[in-house]
C-alpha cells in the first residue's frame, strides 16, 4: 500500500478545500454532495451526534450556517489510492477555545469522494 500518494493527496485536498468554502458559505446542497449518502455516513459535532446521511442532511438545512473559523495544522494522509483521513484544527470568531475537525474520505467508483466519517469538537479551557 502507498501511503501519501501524491496525487490521492491532491485531490482529497482539492475536496476538502472545496468543502471548507461550502461551509463557509452555508452552501447546503454542495455539502451534502460531499456526504456520502448512506445510513451508514456518520457526523459527530460540537454538540450533536449524526447517524445517516438523512440526519446530517437535516442538520445542515437547519442550521443556518457555521460560524466562521481560521483553519491551522490542517493534515491529509492517504493510504492506497481510495481512503484518506484530513484533520485540522480551527479557530471560530468569538471562540476562545480550539476547534477540532477529522474527516475519513473514501473514492467511490460511482460517487467519486465522499466522507463517511466526520468528527467536530472543541477542546476544553485549560484552567
Amino acid at each position: 500500500m502507498i501511503v501519501d500518494d501524491p496525487a490521492t493527496i491532491a485531490a482529497v485536498k482539492a475536496k476538502f478545500e472545496t468543502y471548507e468554502t461550502a461551509l463557509m458559505t452555508n452552501d447546503v446542497a454542495a455539502l451534502d454532495e460531499f456526504f456520502w449518502p448512506s445510513p451508514l455516513a456518520l457526523r459527530f459535532g460540537v454538540g450533536e451526534s449524526l447517524f445517516g446521511f438523512d440526519a446530517i442532511a437535516a442538520f445542515r438545512a437547519a442550521r443556518g450556517g457555521s460560524p466562521q473559523r481560521q483553519l491551522q495544522a490542517t493534515q491529509i494522509t492517504s493510504f492506497g489510492q481510495d481512503f484518506a483521513v484530513a484533520t485540522t484544527e480551527f479557530v471560530r470568531e468569538g471562540e476562545p477555545r480550539t476547534g477540532r475537525q477529522s474527516q475519513v474520505w473514501v473514492k467511490f467508483p460511482d460517487l467519486g469522494w465522499r466522507i463517511v466519517s466526520a468528527h467536530v469538537s472543541l477542546v476544553a479551557n485549560k484552567s
